[in-house]
């Protein structure tokens, strides 16, 4: 998938009350539980729905990697979805969401000043108004791209831009070469 859509997901998935399912047996009831077939369930997978019953039965217990993969992530996404809708509109509404990264920001400003790009390292709390923007954004299905422009944008207005306070000619910031992000509630 993507490092913002990843990130935020992995943001709300520590909201989580409970563990996921860790066994393949597990994570495979709960799958036909959730989908009320195994034939949806084989068909999700792209594997044999009889392959889905004896994962159900305990008679196949460890499955190939790729399979396993896809196991977890359809299972994680369909994990507690209350929980995950409560974290993302806590966030949206009232306690904003934290973005710690590592990446080449640079900005776009009036002749005169110092706007060369560089490697920065930041942990910056950011309103709910953006954690809004990208939990929709999100779920709407934006790009990559469209997410870092929020980020990018958030970024300006919180950390180069101090809440309007200072930089008041900052037309636009560049956030590339990210070697780390990651999101937190």
């Amino acid at each position: 998938m993507s490092m913002f859509g990843d990130g935020l997901d992995a943001a709300v998935q520590k909201a989580f009350t409970r563990p996921a399912p860790k066994s393949a047996g597990a994570q495979m009831r709960y799958l036909v539980k959730q989908l009320k077939s195994t034939k949806a369930v084989a068909q999700m997978l792209r594997i044999s729905q009889r392959t889905v019953e004896r994962y159900v039965k305990d008679q196949i217990k460890k499955p190939r990697p790729d399979l396993a993969a896809r196991l977890e992530r359809e299972v994680k996404a369909r994990w507690q979805p209350q929980i995950r809708a409560q974290a993302r509109q806590k966030a949206a509404t009232t306690g904003g969401i934290v973005i710690d990264t590592r990446a080449r920001m640079g900005y776009t400003a009036p002749i005169g000043s110092t706007d060369q790009d560089r490697i920065r390292h930041l942990t910056v709390a950011l309103p709910p108004r953006y954690a809004a923007r990208l939990f929709e954004a999100k779920e709407a299905g934006a790009t990559e791209q469209q997410l870092k422009e929020i980020a990018a944008e958030a970024l300006k207005e919180v950390y180069f831009q101090d809440g309007g306070r200072r930089a008041g000619q900052l037309e636009e910031v560049r956030f590339t070469d990210i070697e780390h992000l990651e999101f937190g509630l």
